[in-house]
């Protein structure tokens, strides 16, 4: 039975793909092709729509578990198998599910700052022409109502940073030794230190990995009456590909995706008010500040996570 060993469980935008890619180098690890199955997301077969680009997404999800198994076949003998998911820490429902399938697994977490991550969130689908809000607080303020009309967990820019709830949950479901924490500012400012960390987590040879993959830089176009033509655009490929067998069409939404990108600048750090407006909605604007009461509640990492 081909199953993973580990888990890169979370957290979206802190640098999964970038650890995914370092640790693919070491020869006792084997991680998967596909960088994000989300198998463990699902019961059974993923949504069939949801928010702009959400059918395209679900499509791509490994749900199917002798698809699952597959991604793991070509694996050497002895190496450890492993993948990541990063919605695995958001989703309680996985982690129920990843522990009764593989119960000895080990999972790695990085945190964000939950503010700088939950931007970088906005920004990506921003620049991407999906999130039709060009206004983050704003986007922020939308969150629940995208929730209740079935949008993806992607779209959760505030909620995936409830980090407290998450960890919880998951030292509930699993032992403490089984689970590796640490900040992505780690990752960044200290990877040999860093992955010399996660090897020795997951029991392998460490000093073998001394750096990342350079992550790409996220733009974020300014709102435009030319962006607002290209971006209802793009939203309206993605809706007529999602339709689409195979990948017809990805070339006209990846082509306006280019375009949208194409000379902006790198994303803009977020103001201290705008900081402020969504950790305490009692500062911010009143139009800004619907949907976001829950934001204060376990963004903040517990006093367990070590830097």
């Amino acid at each position: 039975m081909a199953l993973p060993d580990f888990f890169i469980a979370g957290a979206p935008k802190a640098g999964t793909t970038a650890l995914h890619s370092a640790l693919a180098a070491h020869p006792a690890l084997y991680m998967s092709p596909v960088k994000e199955p989300k198998f463990f997301l699902t019961d059974g077969p993923p949504p069939s729509e949801g928010g702009p680009g959400d059918a395209k997404t679900y499509r791509e999800h490994v749900w199917r578990r002798g698809d699952y198994e597959a991604l793991f076949n070509a694996a050497p003998p002895g190496v450890l198998k492993g993948e990541s998911t990063p919605f695995y820490l958001y989703s309680f429902a996985a982690q129920r599910r990843i522990r009764a399938m593989v119960p000895d697994a080990r999972l790695i977490v990085v945190l964000r700052d939950p503010v700088e991550r939950a931007h970088s969130n906005w920004t990506h689908l921003w620049s991407a022409g999906l999130d039709p809000v060009g206004d983050f607080l704003q986007a922020c303020a939308l969150e629940e109502d995208r929730a209740a009309a079935g949008w993806a967990d992607f779209w959760r820019y505030t909620g995936l940073g409830m980090y407290g709830e998450q960890l919880r949950h998951l030292y509930s479901a699993f032992p403490a030794d089984h689970v590796l924490v640490f900040r992505y500012r780690a990752l960044l400012t200290d990877p040999a230190r860093t992955l010399d960390r996660v090897c020795a987590f997951l029991g392998v040879r460490p000093g073998l990995l001394t750096e990342l993959p350079r992550e790409n830089i996220t733009v974020q176009p300014n709102a435009t009456a030319r962006l607002s033509v290209v971006a209802s655009a793009r939203r309206a490929g993605a809706a007529v590909t999602a339709v689409l067998p195979g990948r017809l069409g990805a070339g006209m939404t990846d082509r306006l995706e280019h375009l949208l990108q194409q000379d902006a600048a790198p994303r803009r750090p977020l103001t201290w008010r705008q900081r402020a407006a969504l950790i305490d909605p009692a500062s911010a604007p009143a139009a800004a500040q619907a949907g976001r009461s829950s934001v204060t509640r376990s963004c903040e990492p517990p006093a367990f996570v070590s830097s």
